[in-house]
């Protein structure tokens, strides 16, 4: 009798054994939540400005990102921009907005992600991951006030391949993330990037890649607001190449027409932590006969600390068709030390 009851204890066992391990593999995996912090900051010395040798030292940026990860395919980040509002007036104190605030939904076996809330446009984060130094500066499109890099909207964003075909499409408010919610009218922003040639980086950016951009839709009150980018560039673990024409249309009278190209490129030195890096930006209004061209001249060497710490010693030159402003003049040719830190 008593082999019975043990043989009957020891079923049971087994038996509550199993029934648990079936509860948790059909529980939902707990969320994962992560909280990441990155930084740039910046020694900038004017070599224009003979009269006072304005230099200063100074925290460009610094973003907090919160992240989740849920069950079912559900995504959701938080980001925080702190930033020195151009009113300061010399005030060291800081102001923040969000930058991105968005859930994001990617249906099991899909190809393709949705978004809503204030999201990535499509141009400007994935040129950024491509140039890979945000540190030194904005890129040409933004610097020049034609594109942001989010915005309050809808969007979805695919790949194939994988990666071979990289794609996003967003519709989003009139105006920038950090201008407000405009009126009724709405943007349309579409980027496709096809790999033609594999190298040994095989990110969404990597290969050898032609991509195009588009922006269409009304400006704040009316009139057109266009942009029109093609690229073409290769990008391997030790080398960056790249170049992009724009077209642009904005509200004018005559209608304010614009031009901007950029070609930049970063060598990796092999065995080592260094980089060397250089750009050139030209940015070209048109409105009816003036023209104005200012082209910009980028040139750096980096290093790589640690994989939370770049360092970056570059000279920024502004050269003008025209005669430049006094403003202008002190501030075209600048030496820096930048700094890119993130935990």
């Amino acid at each position: 009798m008593a082999f019975s009851y043990r043989r009957l204890l020891g079923v049971a066992v087994v038996a509550a054994a199993v029934g648990a391990s079936t509860a948790a593999a059909q529980s939902p995996s707990p969320p994962q939540i992560s909280v990441g912090v990155l930084a740039y900051t910046q020694y900038v010395y004017q070599l224009k400005d003979t009269t006072n040798h304005l230099n200063s030292f100074d925290v460009k940026r610094a973003y907090v990102n919160v992240i989740g990860r849920f069950a079912g395919g559900v995504y959701a980040r938080i980001t925080a921009d702190i930033y020195n509002p151009p009113a300061a007036g010399g005030d060291s104190s800081r102001s923040y907005r969000i930058k991105y605030a968005y859930v994001q939904y990617t249906p099991s076996g899909s190809q393709l992600a949705f978004k809503m809330g204030e999201i990535h446009t499509p141009w400007l984060d994935w040129e950024e991951a491509l140039w890979d130094y945000r540190m030194q500066g904005t890129m040409a499109m933004e610097r020049n006030g034609y594109v942001s890099s989010s915005g309050f909207g809808v969007g979805v964003d695919g790949k194939w391949g994988p990666d071979k075909v990289n794609m996003q499409f967003t519709v989003t408010n009139d105006r920038f993330y950090s201008q407000g919610q405009g009126d009724q009218r709405k943007w349309a922003q579409a980027r496709v990037s096809v790999r033609a040639m594999d190298t040994d980086d095989s990110s969404r950016v990597g290969g050898l890649r032609v991509t195009g951009f588009a922006d269409y839709g009304n400006a704040v009150g009316g009139g057109p607001h266009q942009r029109w980018l093609g690229m073409v560039s290769y990008k391997s673990k030790q080398i960056t190449l790249a170049g992009e024409g724009a077209v642009t249309r904005d509200p004018g009278t005559p209608r304010v027409n614009g031009h901007v190209y950029s070609v930049f490129g970063v060598y990796k030195f092999p065995q080592t932590k260094a980089a060397v890096i250089a750009r050139v930006d030209i940015f070209h209004p048109q409105s009816g006969v003036t023209t104005d061209k200012q082209t910009r001249f980028i040139g750096g060497l980096s290093y790589q600390i640690s994989p939370n710490l770049r360092v970056l010693g570059d000279w920024d030159y502004v050269s003008y068709q025209g005669t430049p402003t006094a403003g202008q003049e002190a501030t075209r040719s600048q030496a820096l030390f930048q700094t890119q830190f993130n935990f």
